[in-house]
């Protein structure tokens, strides 16, 4: 650090310590990319990061806060409404759910034990009926969904460990709450990929219920891989959809090109006197990524510039499902101009009771916008590019709560993947004839995880970060039976 008379501090290193702001975070890829970063300042490591040719560009991430019933969405059990009112132990299921080699394994909590079994068997909510060509059964609460189950891989055997809402964070991780936070899936594809548009984020975060709270940033934090790659919160307000991402509201844009240019100046003679300042290129670098994304980010959210049957085909018509919508067809405007990894949540879907009014709101609110992201892509000619991940951190029990609900459940659950070079109209793996144990084909979080990565071109093992032990569960398998 430079010691300057009285205190003071030369107006260059001012003005270029004033450019180290919201935009530093995003120079990471930037600066390794153009040889600015040595190997030594980070972490990422050098060459080729596998031999897998990759089959997508971008993920859009949907994640259900709460806990979706699989029962009611993508795995519904018709033997719930013939045994309805029976306990398991009256059932003819109460070997397969208690004599499981599944049950309370590995099942970790706050509490110390798994939470009570909720021993009621609870009648489906809602009807279903096999769909496409493919006949898959769908909840009737997905009509929309369910008219594009041909090109969606259906996941029935996904289990977890955590029993309580940290599971967010175990989905996105792979580690158990207990375990502390590490990178999310979404800062591990943005720190083995980097940029291909930089004039915009590359992980972006939307959603999340009263406040667009987002989910919690541990659910896409970046950890030790540093905070350039933690996903940038972004809203769709054209005036400010970035924090700190707008230079104010009293200054006009003629007003912001005149001081990025003053500034460009300063620092332009400032590169001629320190040639060798690493720092402050990457000080002039980050000048450059503010300026390009305040021109580039209020573009991107601005709808009205699709069409009115866009705007139709993702509900923005509809007060009901105008919200997920808008984020829906924000998130193809991004992967159209480049962003690697969109992630949209929706929460409120935690049912301990009242679960057919509560799920029959929330698939109402997000089953239009996501059918209409996945037709918009697929004629848009994005689908085989960008791969579509539809998830939640658990499941609900088979049981009743609180006599109308059900309870978490991470057993057994299930998710859903389209595009990206994934196989359309398929089913892989199940659960049990109640829904309860994921019995074939099981796949635990992380599995996820490595088929989006495995699509994308990345071998996990590649981007394993020295000092930084993963173990063998972190980086997963690829689920093959879905891949194209």
């Amino acid at each position: 650090m430079n010691d300057y008379p009285c205190g003071r501090v030369q107006r260059r290193s001012f003005l270029a310590d004033m450019g180290m702001g919201f935009t530093g975070l995003a120079l990471g890829a930037m600066l390794h990319r153009d040889g600015i970063v040595s190997a030594s300042e980070s972490p990422r490591l050098p060459g080729n990061l596998s031999q897998i040719a990759p089959k997508a560009k971008s993920v859009i991430w949907y994640f259900m806060l709460g806990g979706t019933s699989h029962l009611e969405s993508f795995d519904p059990k018709p033997a719930l409404n013939e045994h309805a009112g029976k306990t398991v132990d009256e059932s003819p299921y109460r070997s397969a759910v208690f004599d499981s080699p599944f049950y309370r394994k590995n099942v970790r909590d706050f509490a110390g034990t798994p939470r009570d079994l909720m021993p009621k068997i609870y009648p489906l909510q809602v009807g279903y009926q096999k769909r496409g060509e493919s006949g898959i059964e769908v909840s009737d609460w997905w009509p929309e969904v369910g008219g594009c189950i041909d090109d969606l891989a259906v996941v029935r055997s996904m289990w977890t460990t955590d029993n309580d809402h940290a599971a967010q964070l175990q989905f996105h991780t792979g580690r158990h709450i207990f375990d502390g936070f590490h990178p999310s899936i979404g800062s591990w594809v943005h720190y083995a990929l980097g940029s291909l548009n930089d004039n915009l984020p590359q992980f972006v975060v939307m959603g999340g219920g009263p406040g667009d709270c987002c989910g919690g940033v541990g659910a896409h934090g970046a950890s030790y891989l540093g905070p350039e790659h933690a996903g940038v919160a972004m809203s769709l307000d054209p005036s400010n959809p970035l924090a700190f991402g707008s230079p104010g509201a009293s200054v006009t844009l003629a007003e912001r090109r005149q001081q990025l240019d003053l500034l460009g100046k300063l620092n332009q003679l400032a590169g001629v006197e320190y040639p060798e300042d690493a720092a402050m290129r990457a000080r002039i670098k980050s000048y450059e990524l503010a300026a390009r994304m305040q021109m580039s980010v209020p573009e991107v959210v601005r709808l009205n510039d699709e069409s009115v049957e866009t705007e139709r085909l993702y509900g923005l018509d509809d007060a009901a499902t105008k919200t997920v919508g808008r984020y829906s067809l924000a998130a193809r405007r991004l992967v159209q101009r480049g962003v690697r990894f969109v992630q949209i949540y929706d929460d409120g879907w935690d049912a301990h009771s009242g679960l057919q009014k509560n799920h029959s709101t929330r698939c109402k609110a997000v089953d239009k916008p996501i059918a209409g992201l996945i037709k918009d892509l697929k004629r848009q000619g994005m689908l085989d590019e960008t791969l579509v991940v539809w998830a939640t951190e658990f499941g609900r029990t088979p049981g009743a709560e609180r006599s109308d609900g059900r309870d978490h459940h991470p057993y057994g659950f299930s998710v859903w993947m389209a595009g990206g070079g994934l196989k359309g109209g398929v089913v892989h793996g199940a659960t049990d004839e109640l829904g309860f144990h994921a019995v074939e084909n099981r796949h635990y979080v992380t599995d996820i995880h490595a088929t989006v990565l495995h699509q994308l071109g990345i071998d996990p093992r590649a981007i394993e970060v020295p000092g930084h032990k993963r173990l063998e569960i972190d980086f997963g398998k690829p689920i093959t039976g879905i891949i194209a």
